[in-house]
């Protein structure tokens, strides 16, 4: 039990960092100094930045203007916190049987979805995919075909099959491609072929097939909140491609009995 919360309260640390660094990416400022409000630009002490129980204290609110603070904050941190848990259960028995391999499996993976949050997060807020951000999960997911088989630790030299999930982009490239941009973004197209290189064909398909169905509830919710209040949202398909990602993963789903 004890080991739970450890990696728990390691997940709420790490979403922490990952706020910053989404506040600040593509800014003047650097993911280093002083954490300061937006608001009245007065440095936080250290006791006001404890991840989530920090902002249930403060009621939401900077202790010097009491300016609201964006719910992002909590809820980055507590999802990291599940992400960690989650992965660390994924991989528990390698913990016990070989720390070594854990260390290196874990610490991957862990690497991974936090670069995914950060893609989630700033895509929800700009609508927009940095190139930079998708070029090193590309890059990572590439060397990751080459040091991992079958989501465990393994350096090997890969098969044409274990490439295979890159074929995954072509319908996103397809679809930015006929709607110019209005149906898909291309940035949709290059993060799923770092999903793809990450998951394999046949986890990758599930995920991206998952990432459509529950886009679809989401979307007809919208719409009818739209009817109803008239709201109107718009909401990327990252983060619906991110969340079938973790599904997929982690229940290593295969809808189709790809193998």
């Amino acid at each position: 039990m004890v080991i739970f919360i450890i990696f728990f309260l390691l997940g709420l640390v790490i979403g922490s960092f990952l706020n910053v660094v989404i506040f600040r990416l593509n800014t003047q400022k650097t993911f280093g100094g002083r954490s300061i409000c937006l608001s009245c630009q007065k440095e936080i002490c250290w006791y006001d930045l404890v991840p989530v129980f920090s902002f249930c204290f403060l009621s939401g609110r900077c202790r010097h203007c009491k300016t609201k603070i964006s719910w992002q904050y909590p809820l980055v941190e507590f999802v990291m916190g599940l992400v960690f848990l989650l992965l660390f259960l994924k991989f528990e028995y390698v913990f016990y049987v070989d720390p070594i391999a854990f260390a290196f499996t874990y610490g991957y993976y862990a690497t991974m979805f936090a670069l995914l949050m950060v893609i989630t997060v700033y895509d929800i807020r700009h609508k927009i995919i940095p190139d930079a951000l998708s070029l090193l999960f590309g890059t990572l997911a590439f060397a990751g075909v080459f040091t991992f088989s079958e989501f465990m630790f393994n350096v090997h030299i890969p098969s044409l099959y274990e490439f295979a999930g890159v074929l995954l982009a072509l319908p996103f490239a397809f679809f930015w491609l006929v709607s110019k941009g209005r149906w898909m973004g291309f940035g949709d197209a290059k993060l799923t072929l770092g999903l793809g290189l990450l998951l394999g064909l046949s986890f990758g398909l599930s995920a991206v097939v998952l990432a459509f169905w529950i886009g679809a509830v989401v979307g007809i919710l919208l719409i009818m909140l739209q009817k109803i209040k008239g709201l109107k949202s718009e909401i990327p398909f990252a983060p619906f491609l991110v969340l079938g990602t973790f599904i997929s993963f982690i229940l290593e789903l295969n809808l189709f009995s790809i193998y």
